[in-house]
């Protein structure tokens, strides 16, 4: 019976390891939010919505009888890596986090590196009255408070109530180039740009773009991973922290490589 691995998924990465795996003959289920009403191909089993907590989660590795577990969620995705370190522990199942590196600011660059979305919010009226906020439709409600500001969001799916009174929505799918992000910008004549600090190149091209006209950009710093927890950058990483592929050096890599499926 070949091992199984879990990916908790939603990225690039994600996809991208599912793939690597299944290559490999490794049995590979995927687990989506559900945020999304129509995400793209995987390889794999596909399992769509939550575990019910840490509690419920650990309950589907013993019942799944999972090998090994990769967190591939979003950096920001806090509750569900926590919950993700939790049923690892409780039921002694090898897991990771695969984290692609984040920004970080070069000489030009005019950032201002926030905690949180309120802390977001709260140092926009300073900085400009005409947003981009590209936080993702769910955090929209942090800046509902600010009335006299105008705010462009772009998601890939219609945002919902609460946001901003004065909030327009453009409706696409990445990734974007910088000549789109310059068009964008200058279309909507926006002159703060906030942002999380994602990481990888699929979304960076605005931060280019920002650069070459001069904006200012309000980042929110990732959150911190639970303590102890083994992380990777990349799907590399992540194959040869499972034992499958040798370890390709890279930036923010920490954990040995062991033989887990």
């Amino acid at each position: 019976m070949p091992p199984h691995v879990l990916i908790l998924g939603g990225t690039t990465e994600a996809r991208e390891l599912a793939a690597g795996l299944a290559a490999r003959g490794v049995r590979v289920t995927t687990s989506l939010a559900g945020r999304v009403a129509r995400p793209g191909a995987l390889d794999g089993d596909v399992r769509v919505g939550g575990f019910g907590g840490a509690e419920g989660l650990a309950a589907w590795l013993r019942e799944q009888r999972v090998d090994a577990l990769v967190d591939a969620t979003h950096p920001f995705a806090e509750a569900i890596t926590a919950n993700a370190a939790r049923a690892a522990a409780a039921t002694g199942v090898p897991a990771v986090v695969l984290r692609r590196p984040g920004w970080h600011p070069g000489p030009d660059d005019r950032w201002h590196p926030v905690a949180s979305l309120p802390e977001a919010a709260d140092l926009l009226p300073r900085l400009g009255r005409r947003v981009f906020l590209t936080t993702g439709r769910l955090g929209l409600a942090a800046f509902a408070h600010l009335t006299d500001l105008h705010f462009v969001v772009r998601s890939v799916e219609p945002p919902e109530p609460p946001m901003p009174p004065h909030t327009r929505t453009v409706l696409a799918r990445g990734p974007f180039t910088v000549a789109d992000e310059h068009a964008l910008l200058r279309e909507h004549a926006v002159d703060v740009l906030v942002t999380k600090d994602s990481g990888g190149e699929a979304t960076a091209a605005k931060l280019t773009a920002a650069r070459d006209l001069g904006l200012p950009v309000v980042v929110v710093r990732r959150p911190p991973l639970p303590a102890g927890t083994p992380a990777v950058p990349d799907v590399a990483g992540a194959l040869a922290f499972l034992g499958l592929a040798p370890r390709r050096p890279g930036p923010g890599a920490s954990g040995g490589t062991q033989r887990f499926v």
